[in-house]
């Protein structure tokens, strides 16, 4: 499939208030465990069938990865994929990973055991991300990289156990420590100052690998072999927060969002917004493989401001962009703490939400790594004209806000939004969103 399949509409889009919106609804494949799906896919030996692939330019460009290190790798048909592992060899071109810090550094993690060269490269945003974080523990277990911001250049090969303490909840450094691991000799263990997202570890287990986790600490066991299987996707969290917030938003809406994950690691978010009041309900909650997967109900609301703790970050750092949106229509002041990783994201997302924010008349600003949200108590008045510095969630969520300001609202970079949510602005346009 293309890396250029299901575009968004236009570089630039406006949102506005129309009415009501309503729909029964599904989202995209959940992009964290689509990315991690291909790798250990490729990885392992047999095949892996994997049903609801995001097929959207971040998870293609892993798709592509794990084809140049000589995975088979077809398209079945929408969502349905199937991978043949291999030992991996070195590629002839470098690893364009696009705008994805996780297909960066997964991809670096895995290709480190196996005895082979990799140059890893990525657009102007991802070749500004720190990949320091990733490459010191490899290195320790003995790689050679060359880079701290892409472009990196990798060689694996024999390597050697790590215990390595990660300062941040990071589960992509976490994650890079263990698919390095699966091919090091000795003990490989991964602490953590607070969880984060488990999906690498809950995967790993499905493919046949012994994973611990005791007391903040992941441990691979000795068995880490990996066997091809059958891996189910369920909807993405992150990109469900946008029809149902929007819903939360929109006097007279609702909306339900089927098989949604709702790993508990991942639904940060949610607890956030029924603490504001949200009328969010949780139904027809079961297991779709490995992960728990539920129907999410949005009807609107009065929200009000909420202080959320810093503990909270690691279970919704991708999900305070529109948070900021829905405190701006909330009664009361929102604080939110902990949010230093949002500058080192797709964008300086702590940055570009609060420049929206004032944009559309609302008072936002920072405190350390505090961000504060006056809420309008209703309807902000809109109008901004937003510059998303090419990160889809910025995107997105400035589009949300614009279906419920006084004014419309325009976003720039708006093609942007296919690295994550393809069909994101027609999706919302079948609830009644006004986005042209």
């Amino acid at each position: 499939m293309s890396l250029d399949a299901n575009p968004c509409t236009g570089a630039r889009l406006e949102s506005r208030a129309d009415g009501a919106l309503s729909g029964d609804i599904f989202v995209p494949g959940d992009k964290s465990m689509s990315h991690r799906a291909l790798i250990l896919g490729a990885m392992a030996a047999g095949e892996t069938w994997i049903g609801g692939l995001l097929e959207a330019k971040d998870v293609l460009h892993t798709a592509a990865a794990v084809r140049q290190f000589g995975a088979d790798v077809d398209r079945a048909a929408h969502g349905s994929w199937r991978v043949r592992g291999r030992e991996w060899k070195s590629p002839r071109q470098p690893i364009e990973c696009g705008n994805s810090g996780t297909a960066a550094r997964l991809l670096m993690g895995a290709a480190a055991g196996f005895p082979l060269k990799a140059r890893f490269v990525g657009d102007r945003s991802l070749s500004s991300r720190p990949m320091e974080r990733v490459l010191k523990p490899l290195r320790e277990m003995g790689v050679e990289a060359e880079g701290e911001t892409l472009p990196v250049e990798v060689r694996g090969g024999k390597l050697r156990g790590i215990s390595f303490t990660n300062p941040k909840a990071s589960a992509q450094v976490k994650s890079a420590v263990l698919l390095a691991g699966l091919r090091s000799e000795g003990e490989v263990q991964v602490t953590e100052p607070a969880a984060s997202r488990d999906h690498t570890e809950n995967m790993l287990r499905v493919f046949g690998c012994d994973v611990e986790r005791e007391n903040g600490t992941v441990r691979l066991g000795p068995k880490r072999e990996l066997t091809g299987r059958s891996i189910e996707i369920p909807g993405d969290p992150s990109s469900a927060a946008f029809p149902l917030v929007a819903a939360l938003l929109v006097p007279g809406s609702e909306v339900t969002v089927r098989s949604v994950l709702v790993n508990p690691l991942r639904t940060g978010l949610f607890a956030t917004l029924a603490e504001m009041g949200a009328e969010l309900r949780t139904e027809n909650q079961r297991i779709t493989g490995f992960e728990p997967v539920a129907d999410m109900t949005a009807r609107f609301s009065q929200l009000k401001g909420v202080e959320v703790p810093a503990s909270r970050a690691p279970s919704m750092i991708d999900e305070y962009p529109i948070l900021a949106v829905a405190a701006a229509c909330a009664s009361g002041r929102s604080v939110m703490h902990g949010l230093d990783e949002l500058r080192v994201k797709e964008s300086d997302r702590l940055a570009a939400v609060i420049a929206g924010l004032q944009a559309c008349g609302v008072e936002a600003w920072q405190e350390g790594d505090t961000l504060i949200v006056e809420g309008r108590g209703g309807p902000p008045p809109g109008g901004g004209d937003i510059r998303a510095q090419d990160d889809h969630r910025i995107a997105m969520s400035f589009l949300v806000l614009g279906l419920a300001a006084r004014k419309q609202v325009a976003v720039d970079s708006a093609d942007m939004i296919g690295t994550s949510f393809p069909g994101f602005v027609e999706l919302m346009r079948s609830m009644g969103a006004s986005i042209k």
